[in-house]
């Protein structure tokens, strides 16, 4: 026992031992990384890609005139209408990239605005008619989701078509319910 008593002793008492000194690393010299950037770029030898020229009216008007198709499509399902907007907005670009339209796919909201043009029954050519500006600036004060119905209406008027049935506003709504296109209607007239 004593034995092992002076073996704690000297255990403890002993000196640490010596620490063991990493070495340090330098960072390499800038003017190294100067010259490997320098020689980089001279081997890929940058160059900028040419723009592409702007496309021509006649152009932008196939291209609109596809899109409504894809759209017209896309809202042609049986129960498109009772969809998600993020639905149909993703179901719509694949179309268009299948057309080969995917670098002019609109963003989410001109989504918005053109499906609710789509589902007033107004053209691309249509909305923007300055009648139709009109129209979507009035629309624009009520809630995105009830604007559709309401040029949905306003176009019946200046065509001078009866009004749209219950029905047929609660399908653009996106409902099946008669009494929640009633309410709309209320809501729209009150509005002003």
């Amino acid at each position: 026992p004593e034995a092992a008593l002076e073996d704690a002793r000297a255990i403890i008492l002993a000196a640490p031992p010596p620490e063991t000194v990493r070495p340090l690393r330098r960072a390499p010299s800038p003017d190294l990384l100067d010259q490997l950037m320098a020689a980089k770029s001279a081997a890929l030898e940058i160059r900028p890609e040419p723009a592409e020229p702007a496309p021509s009216a006649e152009d932008l008007a196939e291209r609109r005139e596809r899109m409504d198709r894809v759209l017209g499509a896309v809202l042609a399902e049986p129960d498109a209408g009772f969809r998600v907007v993020g639905v149909l907005y993703q179901e719509f670009v694949v179309r268009c990239r299948i057309e080969g339209l995917a670098s002019v796919v609109p963003d989410l909201a001109e989504f918005r605005r053109m499906l609710t043009r789509a589902r007033a029954g107004l053209g691309s050519e249509m909305a923007e008619d300055d009648a139709w500006r009109d129209v979507s600036v009035r629309a624009s004060l009520l809630p995105e989701d009830m604007q559709g119905v309401f040029m949905m209406i306003a176009r019946a008027a200046k065509e001078g078509r009866p009004c749209p049935s219950d029905a047929a506003i609660a399908r653009a709504y996106g409902s099946h319910s008669l009494r929640r296109a009633r309410r709309l209607l209320t809501y729209i007239e009150e509005q002003g």
